[in-house]
């Protein structure tokens, strides 16, 4: 499925020239490795993980089932964390950070992150809430309308960029996926490395390895980073996932076998013409779309 979500690869000069001039307008920097299943548990041993050390989080996505947020570059989501709450998130993808409003930017509920792997990188624009604790599960079991889930803020920042046509009402809470999440700071790595598990409900599962820095440092760290995992046996070249889409794909699989998710408690609204087209309003700050 084409998206604008798609990650630029670091195909050539001009490309790397373009990673150089992002990564100076960013907040931060994530770099990533996803693992696959057959290495996972090596991986695991390899880096001196102990999963009972690990956070354990609820996460859904909202999307139309026919995922029209994600093909606009909109992604939602809602998550529950054991000990620290509730959060939501309203982000744009890929964005250049220079085109974006500065009101927004001003926002201290808003950061722009350049997440990097040896697939490629995107650019991205989170706008954050924190909802009152147990909003979410309330919500995702339909105890109350999704939009009340978010902040104003985030509320119009959906708005400026969804689909015409498509409301938070109109969503469906795609999901859950447990998560475990684990910060560890690996013998011979002097930075802070963190490890997620996504678990899916058909058995299948997803490793996460990620490190953050800031702009400035991005490339030594990313090198630094190769070194201590390729040290440990682990392998950079292998295929990589994306959290986001996985998770979105298998969702929207399940609603289309008949397999039912939240409602929203609004009526529903008919689609309006057109609707799954690109929206002029998401391209004045988005990056082109990647193949």
């Amino acid at each position: 499925m084409a998206s604008t979500t798609a990650v630029r690869p670091y195909a050539s000069e001009e490309e790397l020239q373009k990673l150089v001039g992002l990564i100076k307008d960013v907040d931060s920097v994530e770099l990533k490795l996803t693992v696959p299943e057959p290495a996972q548990l090596s991986t695991a041993r390899a880096l001196g993980l102990d999963p009972l050390q690990a956070q354990l989080r609820q996460v859904f996505f909202l999307d139309t089932p026919e995922l029209s947020l994600d093909k606009h570059g909109v992604v939602v989501r809602a998550r529950r964390s054991q000990k620290k709450g509730d959060d939501t998130v309203v982000k744009l993808r890929p964005v250049v950070p220079a085109e974006l409003p500065k009101d927004l930017r001003q926002s201290p509920d808003f950061g722009v992150e350049l997440d990097a792997s040896p697939r490629g990188y995107v650019c991205s624009g989170s706008l954050k809430g924190v909802p009152t604790e147990g909003a979410v599960q309330k919500t995702a079991h339909g105890g109350k309308q999704t939009r009340k889930l978010f902040t104003k803020e985030q509320r119009a920042f959906f708005e400026a960029h969804a689909p015409d046509g498509v409301t938070m009402d109109d969503l469906r809470f795609l999901g859950p996926l447990l998560v475990m999440k684990l910060k560890s700071a690996p013998e011979g790595f002097d930075r802070r490395l963190v490890t997620e598990m996504w678990l899916y409900p058909d058995g299948s599962r997803i490793l996460e390895l990620s490190t953050k820095c800031e702009p400035a440092e991005a490339f030594q760290v990313a090198a630094e980073t190769r070194a201590f995992l390729a040290s440990r046996g682990i392998d950079l070249s292998s295929e990589q996932q994306t959290k986001t889409r996985s998770a979105l794909e298998f969702f929207s699989k399940q609603l289309s076998n008949g397999e039912t998710g939240k409602q929203s408690s609004a009526k529903k609204k008919p689609a309006a013409a057109g609707q799954g087209e690109p929206s002029p309003k998401a391209a004045s700050t988005t990056a082109e779309s990647r193949a």
